[in-house]
């Protein structure tokens, strides 16, 4: 059995309540609020952080998603179920889910990391969303990350019920652009910094060739976000 790696018994019961989940083994979930540049600070193991277990998270997610939308759309044919799903357990609607929970507040990260807004940055929350998910799973079972689901991430559904669909920035200057114009986009990674543990990446978007937008994260994914975020602040807005 693995120790805690930081006693947070009052965080822990705080967060449990939050979430409606009590966990038998406390480890496991220290172990899913355990970013990898806290882990890699204090010398640990991988297996002491939280990227196994966003890795098992993310398939338990998609099995119940999958499982809840063609149960829900029993018309609609595998093309738009899969866009369903999409939109579900897409990187920005784990990151609204894990937002409501305020997972950023319990996560055990470097102080690098925090100092560079690590505790709101998309991915990270995302991921931890998931590995929550699966320290449920492995914790309680299935059905105890069914209902964990239900509860924190499928009201999303609604959104998509009503054409709300939940879109990233990406997305969004993608459809802006092909609206607008034949024109075409590019990301580009222009530079990365950092140990391979930390890298922070660089990347620039352009449009036709004219450089419209820059962003950097802790992901190439992230990165290239952050710069179609950065271009549309720059585009006209639509009338």
């Amino acid at each position: 059995m693995f120790k805690i790696l930081n006693p947070r018994k009052i965080e822990f019961e705080e967060f449990e309540k939050k979430i409606g989940y009590v966990f038998n083994k406390k480890y496991i979930l220290n172990r899913a609020l355990t970013h990898s540049s806290y882990a890699n600070q204090a010398g640990l193991s991988y297996i002491e952080h939280n990227e196994r277990l966003e890795f098992l998270g993310d398939s338990v997610l998609s099995l119940i998603t999958s499982e809840f939308i063609f149960n829900k759309y029993k018309r609609k044919p595998e093309g738009k179920l899969s866009k369903i799903r999409a939109c579900i357990v897409c990187e920005t609607s784990l990151y609204e889910s894990a937002q409501k929970i305020n997972i950023g507040r319990y996560l055990l990260m470097s102080k690098g990391e925090e100092l560079t807004g690590g505790r709101d940055r998309t991915s990270i929350l995302a991921d931890a969303f998931e590995a929550l998910i699966a320290a449920i799973y492995l914790d309680g079972g299935i059905e105890s990350a069914r209902k964990f689901i239900f509860l924190h991430h499928l009201d999303n559904i609604k959104d998509i019920r009503k054409n709300k669909r939940i879109k990233d920035y990406k997305t969004i200057l993608q459809e802006y652009v092909q609206k607008e114009t034949d024109s075409k986009i590019r990301y580009e990674l222009i530079d990365e910094m950092g140990p391979d543990h930390d890298k922070t990446f660089y990347v620039q978007v352009s449009i036709n060739g004219n450089i419209s937008g820059k962003g950097n994260g802790k992901s190439k994914k992230e990165a290239e976000q952050e710069a179609a975020k950065d271009a549309l602040k720059r585009v006209p807005a639509k009338k």
